[in-house]
């Protein structure tokens, strides 16, 4: 009898396992198109990495765990000394440091998120110009790799953005999606 009843454990625990490790986290994929370099910065930092560089056409894929709130920004005209990592931007800027950890100072395009926690709540997703506008941004929800849920953003009257606090021009999307938000999309 002792034998089926470690093998429903262990069972049990492998399930429970295999579902924590695919619930409740979102990856983004944060695409430069524009024709210089830019420097995204996200807050909260996530999993120790809160800003990088991006060159034309590079992608950065950034994961961010259940129950996290945040925002993915462009910084431009930035210079950084390569071994510190300390410098500043002109738009962006986040104390000076390539990795962020604290958020960007305005004007600033801003892609702003909330990952639902683990046990089914959707994330919410959308662009906001509160803080400004710097460059054009397109932010969309990939739940099976399908693209949904489009929010592009070309110029500061971007009708889909949040232009004041509470304006509560958000998207959801389902738990575990990919999310894809790219700098300078093409027209």
């Amino acid at each position: 009898m002792a034998a089926p009843a470690a093998l429903s454990s262990t069972l049990v625990l492998l399930l429970v396992a295999f579902t924590a490790s695919r619930v409740g986290a979102a990856t983004f994929y944060i695409t430069n198109g524009c024709a210089s370099t830019v420097f995204p910065g996200a807050i909260p930092v996530a999993r120790g990495v809160g800003g990088t560089d991006l060159k034309p056409g590079e992608t950065w894929a950034l994961k961010v765990d259940a129950g996290a709130s945040g925002r993915i920004w462009p910084r431009t005209g930035c210079s950084f000394d390569p071994v510190t990592g300390q410098g500043g931007c002109d738009t962006g800027d986040c104390g000076g440091v390539l990795r962020c950890v604290l958020p960007g100072k305005p004007p600033a395009t801003l892609a702003e998120f909330t990952i639902g926690e683990d046990g089914g709540a959707p994330d919410i997703y959308g662009i906001s110009v509160v803080d400004g506008f710097s460059i054009p941004m397109e932010f969309s929800c990939s739940p099976g790799g399908i693209a949904d849920g489009v929010v592009r953003c070309m110029d500061a009257g971007c009708p889909d953005a949040n232009h004041h606090p509470g304006d509560g021009k958000y998207r959801t999307c389902q738990g575990d999606s990919e999310y894809q938000i790219v700098l300078c999309p093409s027209t």
